[in-house]
This record gives structure tokens, sequence and C-alpha cells, in this order.
């Protein structure tokens, strides 16, 4: 990292790794991937003042329509998850005023069917497309800069699918 962005604070962020009866997890492309190699898990800021689950419930309802009374939460991560963005994103994600994200990981328990995922829930919409994965493939689906936080989430979470 460059050494002028290493003063900037994380983003405060909450990030869902919601599974089925399955155990698998879902993943969106992200609508701004132009090369189909950005699946993520729902996630996003915290609002100032809000806590940790009404900004969990709140960023997977935004990003796939998903009600809260479809899903239990099961777990949340002990610890906060660190990530730093490339230096060419600093300047151009939340206005530069972050060099990456804080967040705290929560495992949500779908009880819904296929059709109650909305991607078109909320304008501008998130995602593309979204599918359903085995838990060890998730790192291979983020872009690299997350890797590290995805293989520690699943490995976190991983007794718990």
């Amino acid at each position: 990292m460059n050494d002028a962005f290493a003063g900037l604070p994380y983003r405060p962020c909450v990030g869902v790794m919601l599974v089925n009866s399955q155990g698998r997890v879902f993943v969106g492309r992200r609508i701004d991937d132009k090369d189909g190699v950005a699946w993520q898990m729902p996630q996003g800021g915290i609002d100032d003042g809000e806590e940790l689950h009404p900004a969990a419930l709140r960023e997977l309802s935004e990003e796939t329509g998903v009600a809260a009374e479809l899903v239990t939460i099961i777990a949340e991560s002990r610890e906060e998850h660190l990530y730093d963005l490339p230096d060419e994103l600093i300047g151009k994600l939340w206005g530069g005023q972050y060099r990456g994200q804080r967040q705290k990981w929560l495992l949500l328990r779908f009880a819904g069917e296929d059709t109650d995922i909305r991607l078109d829930a909320h304008d501008p919409a998130e995602f593309s497309e979204w599918r359903w994965v085995e838990p060890e493939q998730l790192p291979d689906l983020i872009v690299p800069f997350k890797r590290r936080v995805y293989r520690q989430v699943v490995d976190e979470f991983r007794d718990l699918i």
C-alpha cells in the first residue's frame, strides 16, 4: 500500500454469509463486474448509529430482496476482519475516505425459497445474477484482495454451516 493511504481509516462494514438448508452459500455477481470474476456475499457499510444485526438485515434486504423473517442469525464473527483496497481503487471508492473495510460477519440460515431472492429489490441493484455455492469455493470467486477475509470467514463458520 502506498504510504499516502496508510493513515486512512477502515470503513465499518457488515458481511452476510447466507446459507441454505443444503449448506450452500449465496453469492452474487457484482453488477459492475465486466469480466465475470467478482462474485461476493452480501456486504455493506454500517450507517452511523446503526447496530450490527439491523445493518446486516438491511444490507441483505437491499442486495438480495430477502426479508428478515426468512432468515435466522446463527453466529457472529468473533473479531473484525480487515482488508485493504488496491492503491488504484482507494481514490475511486467511498470518496477516497477509506483505505479498505473492517468487517464483522454474520452467518444467517435462509428459510425461504429461491423465488424469495430478488436482485431488483433495491435501485441500483448490487448484483446481476446469483447462485448457491459450496463454502470452500468462496475464496476462489472473490476478487483477490478479499480472499484472505473469505478464507477466514469460511474457516470460522465451517462447523456451523
